[in-house]
């Protein structure tokens, strides 16, 4: 192979790794409001928590159902649940009161629409 035919071939794999391809693979950006109730949420409002998977999800309902939370910081007791995970999370659980908690899509940090006069 001739070198600059050698040369374009092994930059094949860096044009395929450009950072505009990976940005199509990306989940769409969301916002987290409001806060989900431990004791009373259904399992598909707490998958809605950031970073939340099944079992998590899991945990917490079988948690509840022998002992119902008195405090929010009784997550970490909880396997899976870290105590940086729960920092993450704290802005949206309660102990009491109703399930409050929307996800919404926010815009990407792309160019800004110019604002009408």
């Amino acid at each position: 192979m001739s070198r600059p035919l050698a040369a374009i071939a092994a930059s094949i794999p860096l044009l395929l790794l450009a950072p505009g391809t990976a940005r199509a693979a990306k989940k769409p950006a969301t916002s987290v409001t409001g806060v989900v109730n431990l004791n009373e949420a259904t399992p598909e409002q707490l998958k809605m928590l950031p970073g939340m998977k099944q079992a998590g999800v899991q945990e917490i309902v079988a948690h509840r159902q022998k002992h119902p939370f008195t405090r929010i910081e009784e997550v970490v007791q909880l396997k899976g649940f870290s105590k940086k995970q729960f920092d993450k999370l704290r802005p949206h659980l309660t102990v009491s009161g109703a399930t409050t908690l929307k996800v919404e899509k926010t815009r990407s940090k792309g160019r800004k629409k110019p604002q009408k006069q």
